[in-house]
């Protein structure tokens, strides 16, 4: 079983951590396919390639069929880019969910489509922050997890590591090196202990589903840190169109709301019971993001499906 981390030249907040990477160890030439580079240690495999990173789908599976090594997770390094143009150092699961068949996703992936959410996530979120302190990039850095979006398409556990929000920070030597000491560290390729690894004999086998909140899912973050919980996928309100139902009488008919909202559920739903075997998968609802009849009516399809809601306090 390998790890795939995969980086590209064309984005210097994906090359210098990279580079920063194999700068670290003893790293060998390893297979080269389709134009496709990549370097070997251990049980890591540092893939390169020349194009966007969210353009290059099935490298998990594409890998394994070139060199007949099974891969068990794909970790993808890249630029962040944010309206606000602060800097930060993100993680986040990936995926369209919410896009119907048809639509062109404009950031890669495949519509109605969720990746399988790394296991890894909360306990690199938190390492990461560890890291960034002691390279004394905080409090200039944001570190912050980020909701699902984006490809490219996966079969394998994936996350995102990112470096933001302009050119200044993307070819940030010192924010390079913290990503880079965070996946050798994280995949203990040093000869430590990896971590993160999901363990469904832990005590704690609660997972949080996040449902709703803006693209930095605060208050999902919030238990996340608090309670150390394992995180999948995050759906901020974006990701969830519903279509808002007709008056009747003076009430809104919830029964049937139009929009693409179920499906998102389902499909980030399925991929983190898929990412957390053994694992108990509970759905958290950012409460103040949504209208009285969105609430209820996300409730009630999370009961008909049978996912579990919970509060706060559940999760630790």
């Amino acid at each position: 079983m390998v790890t795939l981390v995969v980086s590209t030249t064309t984005d210097p907040a994906s090359f210098n951590p990279a580079s920063a990477l194999t700068a670290t160890g003893i790293w060998t030439p390893g297979v080269s396919f389709q134009g496709i580079r990549s370097k070997v240690n251990g049980d890591v495999r540092l893939l390169e390639h020349d194009h966007g990173i969210v353009e290059e789908d099935c490298l998990d599976s594409r890998w394994e069929e070139a060199t007949g090594e099974t891969v068990d997770e794909i970790i993808f390094l890249s630029k962040h880019t944010a309206v606000t143009n602060r800097p930060a150092l993100t993680i986040h699961p990936i995926g369209v969910p919410h896009l119907k068949e048809g639509d062109v996703p404009p950031q890669g992936g495949k519509p109605g489509w969720a990746a399988v959410p790394s296991p890894r996530m909360t306990s690199w979120l938190i390492l990461l922050n560890k890291l960034a302190q002691s390279h004394n990039l905080l409090p200039e850095f944001e570190i912050t997890l980020e909701a699902t979006h984006h490809g490219p398409v996966t079969n394998k556990p994936t996350m995102f590591l990112e470096i933001g929000s302009t050119l200044e920070y993307w070819k940030r030597q010192d924010a390079a090196q913290v990503i880079a000491q965070l996946v050798w560290e994280g995949l203990g390729i040093g000869g430590g202990e990896a971590v993160g690894n999901w363990n469904s004999m832990s005590s704690n086998k609660k997972v949080l589903l996040g449902i709703g909140g803006g693209h930095y899912v605060p208050r999902h973050m919030d238990i996340v840190l608090k309670g150390g919980v394992c995180v999948g996928h995050l759906l901020s309100g974006y990701s969830l169109p519903m279509e808002e139902p007709v008056e009747s009488k003076g009430e809104k008919n919830i029964n049937n709301i139009g929009g693409t909202w179920k499906h998102a559920i389902k499909a980030a739903y399925d991929a983190t019971v898929e990412g957390f075997p053994g694992g108990e998968v509970i759905a958290h609802i950012d409460q103040k993001s949504f209208k009285g009849w969105q609430k209820k009516a996300i409730i009630d399809y999370l009961g008909e499906q049978n996912i579990k809601i919970g509060k706060p306090g559940d999760f630790y």
